[in-house]
């Protein structure tokens, strides 16, 4: 009887459709994250802060791994051929799934090579100026461009950046011209936006944050259209009459195209749980990140309009850079 009952719970085990018992037990081993920057600075932290909390909730170690080079495109090809098995995660964010696919030739599909899983959030771009410039608003800050012609000029992070793009599309709306200086990186850029060099700039706003406490740059409007928690008397560009100017430094999570539904809805579930929590919230205010739940589907045409965005900006304004 013992046999015949052994040989039968064998039968219908065969007879489950292959990685259910898999899929069930997930996650079994510790999850590699990897995050496409150094270690250190604003968006190590994002993925070092979330994993931790991520990993109680999953009842599993998070593995970080930092895999810079490329412009994240080493990251994204080391994703994009990992086992889609939830065991391989990737925190993207706008430049491997937004700025870069829409202004060079990169080696991965970044809708199709990928499953999204969910957002983490998102800073806004701040409008700013060299404090001696005399302007405090987004209108006076037109009227001034227009005024003089081709003597205004901006800084960005590099060619292709968020920063660059951000006030390519202010200009292409306001219809006027500035120089542009690109730096390699944001320190850069700051130094003579400060010391007068250049004159407006479209930084991240926790980046720029100290600049405007000190009193060395001011403000002007943020982009997104909702005003910032920390700057809750800074307007937004859509307030001043850019309606709809939405450039934000997101960050988010995606894995290998083909993941299996269940851990799909398993990984975005707890994570919109993470992201709630209070807690979280506070770290990730260093960083002026705002967190933002959002279902996989609803991350997925995130990233498409992101893509969409900038890439008919980079037509627009012909800007199409080398891979």
């Amino acid at each position: 009887m013992k046999r015949r009952h052994l040989l039968q719970a064998t039968s219908a085990l065969a007879l489950l459709p292959l990685g259910v018992e898999a899929q069930a037990a997930y996650p079994n081993k510790p999850i590699r994250y990897i995050v496409p920057v150094s270690a250190g600075g604003g968006s190590d932290m994002v993925g070092r802060t979330l994993t931790e909390r991520w990993g109680v909730l999953l009842k599993q170690s998070f593995i970080v791994d930092n895999q810079s080079g490329g412009g994240g495109v080493i990251a994204c090809q080391a994703t994009a051929r990992a086992a889609p098995d939830g065991y391989t995660l990737l925190q993207g964010y706008v430049a491997t799934h937004g700025t870069s696919p829409a202004t060079r030739k990169v080696p991965y599909d970044a809708l199709k090579d990928f499953t999204a899983i969910g957002m983490i959030g998102a800073t806004p771009n701040v409008l700013v100026v060299n404090s001696v410039l005399p302007v405090r608003n987004v209108k006076e800050f037109i009227e001034y461009v227009k005024k003089n012609p081709g003597k205004i000029s901006y800084g960005s992070a590099g060619q292709g950046s968020l920063t660059h793009l951000t006030m390519e599309l202010f200009k292409q709306q306001i219809d006027s011209f500035m120089v542009h200086i690109p730096y390699r990186g944001i320190a850069p850029a700051f130094t003579d936006l400060i010391g007068g060099q250049t004159q407006a700039m479209f930084p991240g706003l926790a980046a720029a944050m100290p600049h405007i406490r000190s009193g060395r740059l001011r403000p002007l409007a943020v982009t997104g259209l909702q005003r910032h928690p920390q700057y809750k008397d800074l307007p937004t560009l859509d307030e001043s009459g850019f309606k709809g100017f939405d450039a934000q430094q997101w960050y988010g999570v995606v894995g290998p195209a083909g993941m299996p539904a269940p851990i799909v809805k398993q990984l975005n579930e707890t994570l919109a749980t993470v992201l709630q929590s209070p807690e979280l919230h506070e770290k990730l205010s260093v960083e002026a990140i705002e967190p933002m739940v959002m279902s996989p589907e609803k991350f997925a045409a995130f990233i498409k309009t992101d893509i969409d965005r900038w890439t008919k900006v980079a037509k627009d304004r012909n800007i199409q850079l080398e891979s």
